[in-house]
């Protein structure tokens, strides 16, 4: 186990020197794309201040400040910044992100004091970061308002323990549409499923989040890395004047759903044997 969460330290060490930007972009109304080809990192504004959920790793931290002003807002006018879950690619530059931007930082309970103390209690994993003080714990359910935007937090746990999938409502061309950023409902290398005293109820929870995930309304279907919801080829398709918008997809969210979820029970079924 202990080769495993080496292997997992190097790779993450390896995919943090290798960020490369992405063209930041609109989604739909207030709600943008500001992170890298690996990592998601989401922008969602109001007249009142700005949201950003997930830092990925601290090199990600230029490219978010990049893509925020290149279109046409202040990283200054940040007030809170928000996370998926407690791993170094999603949460690594919340400590940089927070100097940058003064932000107030809300952490789901379970990943809080991951986050806080900068890596410690991770699942299986052995990654470090700058830690980052929480200004707020919160809770399933809990709405994280500011000006005329709101987010919903649900606990979608099981890749760790306080996972997160933000809902929003956004207008656009008319018409208002549900936007899901999916935490993550993966089964990561190393899990063990059964009988684990470090996660006994991790089964549990990964059930807990699919039936959550599964009771969700999803127009926009997006996630904490852009290929959950092939984001490069929707982005060529969104330049394409006169065409629907490809972030409106709720097909494809619930085809990732069940796709995830039947690994997961592949993964149980083996591991039960």
């Amino acid at each position: 186990m202990m080769r495993i969460a080496c292997i997992l330290l190097y790779l993450s060490a390896a995919l943090a020197q290798s960020e490369k930007a992405f063209p930041p972009h609109r989604i739909a109304g207030n709600l943008y794309f500001v992170g890298s080809e690996s990592n998601a990192c989401y922008l969602l504004t109001s007249s009142k201040g700005h949201i950003i959920i997930n830092s990925g790793f601290e090199e990600t931290v230029p490219i978010i400040r990049a893509g925020v002003e290149k279109l046409g807002f202040k990283i200054t006018d940040v007030r809170i910044l928000l996370a998926s879950h407690a791993h170094n690619d999603h949460v690594a530059g919340l400590a940089t992100l927070k100097e940058l931007t003064g932000a107030k930082l809300y952490i789901m309970k379970g990943d809080d004091t991951v986050v806080a103390s900068g890596g410690k209690g991770q699942y299986k994993l052995n990654a470090h970061w700058k830690p980052a003080a929480v200004d707020k714990v919160l809770k399933d359910r809990d709405q994280v308002t500011l000006g005329e935007a709101t987010l919903t937090a649900h606990l979608t746990p099981g890749h760790t323990r306080g996972c997160t999938t933000w809902t929003t409502q956004v207008k656009d061309g008319g018409s208002t549409y549900t936007a899901v950023i999916i935490g993550s409902p993966n089964v990561l290398d190393g899990y063990r499923l059964v009988n684990d005293p470090e996660y006994p109820e991790i089964a549990a929870d990964f059930e807990r989040g699919f039936r959550v995930l599964k009771s969700l309304q999803c127009d926009i279907f997006l996630g904490a890395h852009g290929d959950y919801y092939d984001m490069a080829k929707k982005y060529k398709q969104a330049a394409k004047h006169g065409q629907k918008n490809p972030f409106v997809d709720p097909a494809g969210c619930r085809a990732f759903i069940d796709d995830r979820e039947a690994a997961y029970l592949k993964i149980l079924a083996a591991q039960t044997k």
